[in-house]
């Protein structure tokens, strides 16, 4: 029996919309990683973009556990003198919810081009209205409402 490669002639790509309300940060990414990388898919192959698009909304209404609010920082440096940067959890949901969402999302993709291109299939918006309808048309709705993997 020989080992099945997906090709690119093979990619087949669907668009998931997952409603963030209520769900927590982490539980959140990690289900949005696996759809970006494929990993759902019979055919997955770890060198290969095979994932699908997912759309999240609400992401202005995640929830976070302990006291993460507080205590978890967003850290970046400019590169110049006196360039570093910080930033609570509270404040990245309370200026751009979306970014929060991304990031952690991100930190759980591959760390390379091939996680550049995964990275840039996820779409966030804040509230429940999105311009993606047209591309959920074509297939039967998938909601992720409750879904644990």
């Amino acid at each position: 029996m020989k080992t099945y490669t997906a090709r690119a002639a093979d990619i087949q790509r669907r668009w998931h919309l997952i409603d963030a309300e209520g769900k927590t940060l982490g539980r959140l990414a990690s289900e949005v990683a696996q759809l970006l990388k494929g990993k759902h898919k019979p055919a997955y192959t770890p060198h290969l973009d095979l994932g699908d698009f997912v759309v999240v909304i609400n992401a202005a209404r995640v929830k976070v556990t302990g006291n993460k609010l507080e205590d978890k920082f967003y850290y970046r440096h400019s590169g110049y003198p006196g360039g570093f940067r910080k930033v609570s959890l509270r404040d990245k949901l309370a200026a751009r919810p979306e970014t929060a969402v991304e990031e952690a999302v991100r930190g759980m993709l591959p760390h390379n081009r091939l996680g550049e291109a995964m990275s840039r299939k996820l779409k966030v918006y804040v509230g429940p209205e999105h311009p993606h309808q047209a591309q959920f048309a074509g297939q039967e709705r998938e909601s992720h409402e409750g879904e644990v993997r």
